[in-house]
């Protein structure tokens, strides 16, 4: 459930922030564990959400805010794209579930990006509808931005992996 997924997460950072003094490993590992549930999410979201194929990265985007994020997390962010190419898209988050109980980083863990695990299972589940992106935090309230933004860049399709025979 959401809330016992909200209770364990701050202290999963915990433990990998004592398991590893830089930053950047705790980074590396949260994004890591977010892949592998998000490539076995998707079937989970496929089959409770029946929603169709996307046609667009649009749709993509506004699914994963209007429906994923608020199937799992009860939240749901705006969406805005950000380039006239039509790949790039934010996430934006007025209320974060994950740092519910979090007041701030403490100073020594100021590159720390505290909710990189969904940056992973976003991708993760992208690509497994073979959507290659890379997802990152723009903006985090935990690090005194007004907001928290996900930025989702879709790089292209992944290609179908199926052999030709010759």
């Amino acid at each position: 459930s959401r809330e016992l997924f909200v209770l364990t997460y701050g202290a999963l950072v915990a433990q990998l922030c004592k398991d590893y003094e830089k930053d950047e490993d705790v980074n590396t590992w949260l994004d890591r564990m977010g892949y592998g549930i998000g490539v076995r999410l998707v079937d989970d979201f496929l089959a409770r959400s029946a929603v169709k194929k996307c046609r667009s990265y649009s749709e993509t985007a506004d699914m994963i805010a209007q429906v994923a994020f608020k199937m799992y997390l009860g939240v749901t962010p705006s969406v805005s794209c950000n380039s006239a190419a039509g790949n790039e898209y934010s996430l934006i988050l007025d209320k974060n579930p994950l740092v519910e109980f979090v007041e701030e980083l403490p100073a020594d863990r100021a590159s720390l990006c505290y909710c990189n695990l969904l940056c992973g299972v976003i991708r993760g589940a992208l690509e497994m509808v073979h959507l290659a992106a890379e997802v990152t935090f723009l903006q985090d309230r935990l690090k005194g931005d007004a907001v928290t933004e996900i930025g989702i860049t879709f790089l292209r399709k992944a290609e179908d992996r199926k052999h030709k025979r010759n």
